[in-house]
């Protein structure tokens, strides 16, 4: 959710998502159309998006311009992209391939890098990503290789999902904002595709284990209602005078679109999983633990109503002196953060004690959480910036999968200090 989103459809472009917009809860304006949801329920209007939030952002990127370069006069280009975060992640990798596509091109038209044979034939880019741009990345690694990709930076991203979906599509807060949750975010987000490339599925999310959340049976029946009350007042279904056989046809058409939402999100699951890299040094994963996080969810059945979801309370398991992988980033738990493409003794943790002194940590925390302030941390900035540039920049250090002994810790920053 850290890209703006704009309407096109007036002659002066309309803010239909930011910073500001996210807590004035704007949903009716993103929320998809349920005949098509590449498309917005309230029409006429054209949703694009925009720009990434600098709130997030913008640190990060100014200094990879500037400690990329080897000069005051060199500039190294470092493209923001921003993608509309609603669709589902392959229509975000097709938008990704074409936008490498086009970085490699505008820098080859830089002189500098024209002179060192730097061609559109040849070029070469690296990628960081944040949260779900991880798990762009590694679809658009999967689909497209890495012919065009010399590096790759992931900070918390849920290539195994969090629990925080499951909040957030049942209750309609959580780990994803801000926000404690309210009918009209519920609704947008029960229809928002790419939410659902974000369920979990490493080993003890759920419980019991046979209760799969990405099959529709196994999801609650007022979610399905919710979806199908949503189909009978926006879709373009003849209008049905019987009210039983009108309600029986929405359910059964919100039945048909959760699965073929589940579906969907399951086959990218199933591709990032498959996923294996010729060289995984190549490729530093940022993993946050040390916050409170909802590691697992229980899916209850009543034997009328069917399953439903109960949320536990997030638990924080990590000690420095004896690390423990029931933690996380406040979103994401360590076991969804974790892949199967980087080894566990190539992980790097940062906890929420590695923010700075001048970083004014209790205050990002309180008002960002650890999973969005992570990319704005000194200590995560010089740690990209030291694996693109092959070597230590600045102060920087790291922790240990709590999953390994630290005698085997093997990060893929050469004389990166333990800490």
């Amino acid at each position: 959710m850290g890209s703006t989103l704009r309407d096109e459809y007036q002659v002066d472009p309309d803010n239909v998502w930011s910073v500001a917009k996210a807590a004035l809860k704007s949903y009716e304006r993103i929320t998809l159309h349920p005949d098509d949801l590449r498309y917005e329920m309230k029409e006429p209007a054209r949703v694009v998006k925009d720009q990434v939030f600098e709130l997030f952002y913008n640190e990060i990127i100014q200094e990879l311009r500037y400690n990329l370069s080897p000069g005051p006069e060199i500039e190294v280009p470092v493209f923001p992209f921003a993608y509309d975060w609603r669709q589902p992640l392959a229509v975000t990798e097709a938008a990704l391939a074409a936008f490498v596509n086009e970085v490699i091109e505008r820098t080859s038209l830089l002189r500098h890098y024209n002179a060192e044979g730097y061609k559109p034939k040849n070029g070469r880019v690296n990628l960081v990503g944040h949260s779900m741009g991880g798990l762009v990345i590694a679809g658009y690694v999967q689909k497209y290789g890495l012919a065009q990709v010399d590096k790759v930076v992931t900070l918390a991203s849920p290539f195994r999902g969090s629990i925080e979906a499951i909040t957030k599509t049942t209750l309609g807060g959580g780990g994803f904002s801000s926000s404690s949750g309210g009918s009209r975010e519920r609704e947008a987000a029960r229809l928002t595709p790419a939410l659902y490339h974000l369920l979990p599925s490493y080993d003890g999310a759920v419980k019991p284990v046979k209760r799969d959340v990405y099959l529709k049976e196994n999801w609650q029946r007022g979610i399905v209602r919710t979806i199908g009350g949503f189909i009978d007042r926006n879709s373009l279904l003849p209008k049905e005078t019987d009210p039983q056989k009108r309600a029986d046809e929405t359910y059964a058409l919100a039945e048909t679109l959760l699965t073929r939402i589940l579906d969907d999100a399951w086959d990218h699951r199933s591709r990032i999983e498959k996923l294996r890299l010729p060289d995984p040094k190549r490729w530093l994963s940022v993993v946050g633990v040390g916050g409170k996080t909802r590691v697992d969810v229980k899916i209850t059945v009543d034997p009328k109503e069917g399953p439903f979801f109960d949320i536990p309370d997030e638990v924080n398991d990590w000690k420095a002196a004896k690390p423990s992988v029931r933690t996380g980033d406040n979103t994401v738990p360590y076991h969804g953060a974790r892949c199967a493409f980087i080894p566990t003794e190539q992980v790097v943790c940062l906890s929420t004690d590695d923010f700075g002194f001048w970083e004014f940590g209790d205050k990002l925390l309180t008002h960002l959480g650890f999973h969005s302030a992570l990319p704005s941390m000194n200590v995560a900035i010089r740690l990209t910036i030291s694996h693109l540039r092959g070597k230590p920049q600045g102060d920087i250090w790291g922790r240990p999968s709590p999953e390994i002994k630290a005698k085997d810790w093997d990060p893929p920053i050469p004389g990166l200090a333990r800490k």
